[in-house]
């Protein structure tokens, strides 16, 4: 199939304008986050797992933002003259070293990511069995996504045309690495909002407060959403041959990392407004009931959300009865 839409080389270098203005954003997020989990905690206190992550995603998405950088000035400056068949010919040569660590901080942010998302949701579930499919579906992620490098270094540079010199099984490759991520992303950000959301309705039966959580599944829907329709465009540039693949996946990086940091931002807000509640009422002279149900309690321990949960089975009767909720 012949390569479609714009130039290659304008291709690359639209990539680096919008991976730096999306990168800007991610920037603003990542002090956001920072702020969020430091401010007005001791040291003792800040959770350290996650700020960890949001600043391993930071530094990825940098070095990302940089080698793309250099990228573009040895295509369009350095080997212009030099290079055998112009700047296109350079940026169609899949083995070139930039390319190939662009492709390996890229496979290494999805991987994060997507493994913060499934430990999400295992937190939230508290069930292993909840998560063997996402983690099969993170095993696929892993191993297509070293396979498309690997294949890549690998690859003829004989041709003018990039989607040329990749044709045959890397094309399988990396069709099969965004197949996997998409899937792994959906399904376990759906497997968490399902909960928080089950969650949320049974608690709202013993609670008179505004709902406190559906900010959160709201704020883990656009993220999946988001993530998952940036995956998707890329996708279908990269099966049609279209140069767009280049900025959309360069894109993807600082993305990923606005993802991660909203969801955080969303929950220190949250936290800001948490509020317990304790509801009870006394009757007297009146016949009492007592029934079952299941409140879940969440708090600060799981590392992720700073929320956890756990199914309690409580008793009580219509003349006491008491709700816990903090998030």
């Amino acid at each position: 199939m012949a390569t479609t839409g714009i130039p290659l080389d304008s291709a690359c270098l639209l990539a680096v304008a919008l991976e730096g203005i999306v990168y800007g954003f991610s920037v603003l997020l990542f002090i956001g986050t920072i702020w969020s989990l430091t401010a007005r905690q001791r040291i003792q206190s800040v959770n350290r797992p996650i700020a960890a992550v949001a600043i391993l995603l930071f530094v990825l998405s940098t070095a990302h933002m940089i080698v793309n950088i250099i990228r573009v000035e040895d295509g369009l400056v350095k080997y212009r003259d030099t290079y055998p068949g112009g700047p296109v010919a350079f940026f169609a040569d899949p083995s070139q070293k930039t390319l190939l660590i662009l492709r390996g901080l890229y496979v290494l942010q999805t991987m994060l990511a997507d493994g913060v998302v499934i430990y999400r949701c295992y937190v939230v579930w508290q069930s292993v069995w909840i998560i063997i499919l996402p983690c099969m579906l993170w095993c696929s992620v892993t191993a297509t996504g070293i396979s498309v490098v690997y294949y890549y270094s690998q690859a003829s540079s004989a041709s003018t045309d990039f989607f040329a010199n990749v044709v045959g099984e890397i094309t399988h490759w990396v069709t099969a690495f965004f197949a996997s991520t998409m899937a792994t992303n959906a399904l376990s950000s759906g497997l968490l909002a399902y909960r928080i959301w089950m969650i949320e309705r049974n608690v709202s039966e013993v609670r008179t407060t505004k709902s406190t959580l559906m900010p959160i599944v709201r704020m883990l829907m656009d993220a999946a959403v988001l993530y998952t329709v940036v995956l998707f465009i890329g996708l279908i540039c990269f099966v049609t041959s279209n140069n767009g693949v280049e900025p959309v996946v360069d894109m993807i990086m600082p993305i990923i990392s606005i993802t991660f940091y909203m969801v955080l931002i969303r929950i220190a807000i949250n936290r800001q407004n948490r509020t317990h509640v304790t509801i009870g009422s006394d009757q007297s002279n009146s016949q009492h009931y007592p029934m079952q149900v299941h409140v879940s309690q969440y708090t600060r321990s799981d590392g992720t959300y700073g929320i956890a949960s756990e199914d309690r089975p409580s008793t009580f009767t219509t003349d006491s009865a008491k709700g816990y909720l903090q998030s």
